[in-house]
């Protein structure tokens, strides 16, 4: 591993931000890529809603359940190993929680890695699920993305590397084996209420 990918982890627990780099670090590529796309504006009954009130409305799909530790809806088209997934999030409203995340590798509702970033909070956070229970696997400060305002999520996981960017800014670089495939789906916590637009999955299946 890398010197700043060593960093960032240090540091990311704590949620202080890492030392300045003059080595770049680059997304890492996904190889025999899969396509697919979803913008909302139609049904789609590959999607399953494991928990949360889900609907689509404007062309967008939007989670309003308030009553919910974990709100996830999965893709269950095709189950990626290495996958690169963008989205675009809107927190409409919150005061526990007002996040937006990208599931990756999702073995079920209850099973999975999560990038979320939260609307009320400085930071964008990597977690693993396991049975329900989520464990914290690195943090990245922030300006913390405006409550009605779009921005752009986007997660790759090549074999145990996974990173996040958030509005084209990579955030998390880290290393983690805890799942190695599975579907794609998006997640808010919470009473977050948040609108997703203009999915797009690439991956090896």
């Amino acid at each position: 591993m890398r010197p700043f990918a060593i960093a960032l982890l240090l540091f990311g627990g704590c949620d202080a931000p890492p030392p300045a780099s003059t080595t770049p670090i680059k997304t890492v590529p996904v190889a025999g890529k899969t396509s697919i796309k979803d913008d909302f504006e139609s049904d789609n009954a590959k999607w399953a809603f494991p928990e949360g009130t889900w609907t689509r409305r404007g062309g967008v799909l939007v989670q309003t359940s308030t009553n919910h530790v974990f709100n996830i809806a999965l893709l269950q088209d095709r189950r990626f190993s290495d996958v690169d997934v963008t989205v675009k999030i809107r927190p409409v409203s919150g005061k526990e929680d007002a996040s937006g995340g990208i599931v990756v590798r999702a073995k079920d509702g209850r099973n999975y890695l999560i990038v979320r970033a939260n609307a009320l909070e400085e930071n964008v956070r990597l977690y693993a699920v396991k049975d329900g229970s989520r464990n914290q696997l690195a943090s990245a400060r922030v300006a913390a993305p405006k409550l009605g305002e779009w921005h752009t999520l986007r997660v790759v996981a090549v074999g145990d590397h996974i990173q996040a960017h958030l509005n084209g800014t990579l955030v998390i670089d880290h290393h983690d084996a805890t799942f190695t495939s599975g579907w794609v789906g998006l997640w808010t916590k919470a009473d977050s209420v948040t609108e997703f637009d203009d999915l797009t999955i690439e991956g090896t299946d």
